[in-house]
């Protein structure tokens, strides 16, 4: 069963640069917008991870991208939960023009989990493996 949720994300002026382009280092933010809008849906948020103890950091980034965002588009950013054994969270964007389905660009996330104390947690914590039974993962 894959795991994947899509959102609309807006074009903010303040993103852009003068050539009309969105600038590279707004690309993340609209990553997070994807990954709040899967935990929303999915039961996996940032809270969640709080509330069970833990942090999850982001420790490898990927972007490539393939067709310029400009100001007045109206992206679609699709995100897919990818499993692993492995005490991780990765994740899959790609960004599409909801109008006429242009890729944007594609990227992935990999996070990791931390106890409260920022101490690298090598073994999945209890609340993700539920999650994971719970999602058939």
């Amino acid at each position: 069963m894959e795991l994947k949720t899509s959102k609309n994300i807006e074009i903010r002026f303040g993103e852009v640069d003068m050539m009309n382009i969105v600038w590279h280092g707004s690309y993340p933010s609209y990553l997070e917008d994807a990954r709040e809008a899967f935990g929303e849906k999915f039961g996996l948020s940032y809270q969640s991870y709080i509330d069970h103890r833990y942090y999850a950091p982001i420790v490898d980034l990927q972007i490539k991208y393939k067709y310029p965002l400009r100001y007045g588009c109206k992206p679609r950013i699709d995100i897919i939960y990818r499993p692993t054994e492995a005490a991780k969270i990765i994740f899959d964007y790609e960004i599409y023009d909801s109008v006429d389905n242009t890729l944007y660009c594609k990227a992935r996330t990999i996070q990791v989990f931390m106890d409260l104390n920022y101490n690298l947690v090598l073994t999945n914590p209890e609340f993700f493996v539920k999650w994971k039974k719970k999602w058939q993962q």
